[in-house]
């Protein structure tokens, strides 16, 4: 099956430097902090993606750019054959808008608390012309609260009058008002209970069935990510250092940073088992470290790592970025 999404050689540097005359007076060079380097991945029909990864590892910046929100400094994003950021059609640039949501992260901050619930929900469907009739808008409104569990008589009310689950369940609604095929999902459940977040990950996944939705999923919670995933990134400031359907990630990590990660989850399964606890912070992105990022904080580094950049290898299907998995160092099937 071709690949319905695809990114290639994606990179985002944002300027962070002093104003212009401050840097005259004090002599200082300008400064790039560079967010994304080099991610290049695809996402198959009805598929859900994840990409997983410690806070500032670059994974929000890009869902910005996959969705539209970020130019990126450099690479491309095609969904289902059309660039989203080259493509100088406007119409066919709306259409292909249309094509693509966003649910965010907050639900509290996503939704205008001035507006009631029906003109939150219609807005895309207004915006893109898919109907004209304010009736039969009305009438879709009503349906995509009762798809997403709510009641249709809740178009009237305000944002304050829901909590947080209830919010993201709009949030939802209103992505899936304009009939969309991809949906970006930004740490879509970080900011509710865990009860709840089990309502709204089921919610999507049964929304994926049912409308043959694709999913690009951004989370730092690696149980979410498990159940929802059909295949996941590992990225590490910036960088994705390993691409592995979620079944073979979670049964035998290969990078040493994905092991670490999976050693910082609970698991009554593997009481008992020594781990190895997540040592060190992620460096700054502006002066990063030289060769291999991830190298001053792991155990298998040697000077190769220091030294030189690693390149995403396949290893059965698998794309890996570290030295020490290429030159046999270090054995994946020791991390079963």
């Amino acid at each position: 099956m071709s690949a319905f999404v695809e990114v290639d050689g994606l990179v985002k540097r944002f300027n962070v430097s002093k104003p212009w005359l401050n840097r005259v007076i004090e002599r200082l060079p300008e400064q790039n902090l560079t967010a994304v380097s080099g991610v290049s991945f695809d996402i198959k029909k009805g598929e859900t993606f994840a990409l997983v990864g410690e806070s500032g590892s670059g994974k929000s910046t890009v869902a910005k750019m996959v969705i539209g929100l970020l130019n990126p400094t450099d690479g491309r994003i095609t969904v289902d054959g059309q660039s989203i950021h080259q493509n100088t059609d406007e119409d066919a640039r709306a259409a292909l808008r249309r094509r693509m949501q966003m649910i965010f992260q907050d639900p509290y901050a996503s939704l205008n608390p001035r507006w009631r619930i029906d003109r939150i929900i219609s807005e895309p469907i207004r915006v893109f012309g898919l109907m004209d009739d304010d009736a039969a808008i009305n009438r879709r409104v009503g349906e995509l609260l009762e798809l997403v569990g709510l009641d249709a008589r809740d178009a009237v009310k305000y944002p304050h009058e829901f909590s947080g689950g209830q919010r993201q369940r709009l949030c939802i609604a209103r992505a899936l008002s304009s009939n969309p095929e991809f949906l970006v999902c930004d740490e879509p459940t970080s900011a509710l209970d865990v009860s709840v977040q089990a309502q709204i990950l089921n919610l999507m996944r049964d929304l994926q069935d049912e409308l043959g939705l694709t999913y690009l999923f951004i989370s730092h919670n690696l149980a979410v990510v498990r159940y929802m995933a059909n295949r996941i990134g590992v990225m590490y400031l910036g960088g994705l250092v390993e691409v592995s359907d979620t079944k073979d990630l979670f049964s035998n990590p290969a990078h040493p940073y994905t092991r670490m990660l999976l050693d910082a989850v609970p698991s009554i399964a593997q009481v008992g088992r020594e781990r190895q606890p997540v040592q060190g912070e992620i460096p700054n992105p502006i002066n990063p470290p030289s060769g291999c990022v991830f190298h001053p904080r792991c155990p298998f580094a040697n000077d190769r790592c220091k030294a030189e950049v690693p390149n995403a290898f396949d290893m059965g299907g698998r794309a890996i970025a570290c030295h020490a998995v290429e030159e046999g160092r270090l054995d994946v099937e020791q991390a079963a």
